[in-house]
């Protein structure tokens, strides 16, 4: 008998119509989940009206879906991790269905507070696990790209939230909130019998013991992107034998430390600007830079920094892409606090949306490579954990600083997401081409 590793069995397939059905079932949960996350600042104002709340009152539901993400990321990319990724997977998804689905039709505040909690739990779960599986059936010489890739559909998603938005204010809708909420809910109706469709992660199951079931989805990745299978005399080679190493073991301490701060500065960063800015645009904005209309400006100049982003992580690596982002990000808050004139500002904001976009495409290619198969689920989790954990943070930054001038809380994170760039430049390990088996 031969043996091969699965790192060859994955370059013969190469990367092809098996992954182009996957990204398309992964990214359509993905355009889902970005749609649950944005639509905390387009229904805002909607929900205060409903409800008779303040703005700051009805952004409580932002809170208590950031948490809930927080605990599904931490969770559920443990348990991934023991249990496999499909089940997880599958499993969130459908809460994730479930719970957005109930939300269009919470009588009450209160009602509407749970829901949007466990709606951010399933929606934890399912990113941080997402991306531990895609990469797992990619080569190493395709990977980043394809997980850029994925990452766009979050643009896809930010794009739709911003159209619904934009017809329910033209049409003057009432409770427009559960309109968007309605929109948000369909993607992952959708991918509920999509994932039942996507085998156990090849990587997972070689890890596991599992070298028939794992022969059998790289026949089928094989069978379908070359029309070839493993030969008979050829057997999968088990990955040598790795300790499940907690991310904070000696280690992996140093990295995970960097990576998690960096996760935890962008995310304040982003949700910060993404929680507020569509109520601030869609009302008083900046001269002519304002409404809905801007908004979707601001979203369809997120689709250029994924491409760079997808560009940059395989021709120059995903540690100089990341920083690179991070400071160019970190630039355009710092013109939007020195702009004077409605066109500088609106230039900023493009600027800002452009580069904090391309920010999350180099994360999300870069992270999962860092960690070991035993612990990568478990890192993404806490990736995720941190990302939650600031976008929990970011709403009542915002609502403490923005007393003092809007201005002013855009240079505060202007300066986090430089220190990120920073945090980057101490990163010793680049994971461009590297084997995840």
């Amino acid at each position: 008998m031969k043996s091969i590793t699965l790192d060859q069995a994955l370059d013969r397939a190469g990367a092809g119509r098996y992954q182009r059905r996957l990204i398309g079932i992964f990214g359509l949960v993905w355009t889902a989940d970005a749609m649950q996350v944005l639509a905390v600042g387009f229904t805002a104002a909607s929900i205060a009206a409903t409800f008779g709340l303040t703005v700051p009152e009805a952004l409580q539901t932002g809170t208590v879906f950031f948490f809930g993400m927080l605990l599904g990321a931490i969770g559920f990319g443990r348990l991934a991790d023991r249990i496999g990724r499909r089940s997880v997977l599958i499993t969130t998804v459908a809460c994730d269905a479930l719970f957005g689905t109930l939300s269009i039709f919470a009588p009450d505040f209160t009602i509407l507070l749970v829901l949007r909690f466990l709606t951010g739990a399933a929606v934890g779960g399912t990113l941080p696990v997402d991306y531990a599986m895609m990469s797992e059936f990619l080569p190493a010489r395709n990977r980043g790209r394809w997980l850029v890739m994925l990452e766009g559909f979050w643009a896809l998603g930010t794009l739709i939230v911003a159209l619904t938005a934009w017809a329910a204010s033209a049409y003057g809708a009432v409770d427009a909130w559960r309109i968007i909420f309605a929109v948000t809910a369909i993607p992952a109706l959708a991918g509920i019998g999509m994932r039942v469709l996507i085998p156990e992660s090849p990587i997972y199951l070689l890890r596991t013991g599992k070298r028939g079931e794992a022969r059998e989805v790289v026949d089928r990745i094989l069978d379908l992107n070359t029309g070839s299978r493993l030969a008979d005399d050829e057997e999968l080679l088990p990955p040598p034998p790795m300790e499940k190493l907690g991310i904070f073991s000696p280690a992996l301490r140093q990295r995970s430390t960097a990576i998690l701060s960096i996760w935890f500065l962008v995310s304040v960063s982003y949700y910060g600007v993404f929680t507020w800015m569509p109520a601030r645009l869609a009302g008083e904005g900046f001269g002519f830079v304002r409404g809905y209309g801007f908004l979707v400006l601001v979203a369809l100049a997120q689709l250029p920094g994924y491409a760079l982003a997808a560009y940059g992580v395989e021709k120059w690596g995903r540690r100089p892409t990341l920083i690179g982002f991070c400071l160019l990000s970190a630039l355009g808050c710092l013109l939007f606090v020195i702009g004077s004139n409605p066109l500088f500002i609106g230039g900023a904001l493009m600027l800002m949306s452009f580069a904090l976009l391309g920010t999350w495409g180099a994360l999300y290619a870069y992270t999962p490579e860092l960690f070991p198969t035993r612990s990568r689920a478990t890192g993404m989790g806490a990736a995720g954990g941190m990302a939650r954990l600031g976008g929990l943070i970011a709403p009542s930054l915002m609502g403490n600083v923005i007393a003092h001038g809007f201005g002013l809380t855009i240079g505060i994170f202007a300066g986090l997401l430089f220190i990120a760039g920073l945090i980057g430049l101490t990163m010793k390990t680049e994971t461009r081409d590297m084997s995840l088996a």
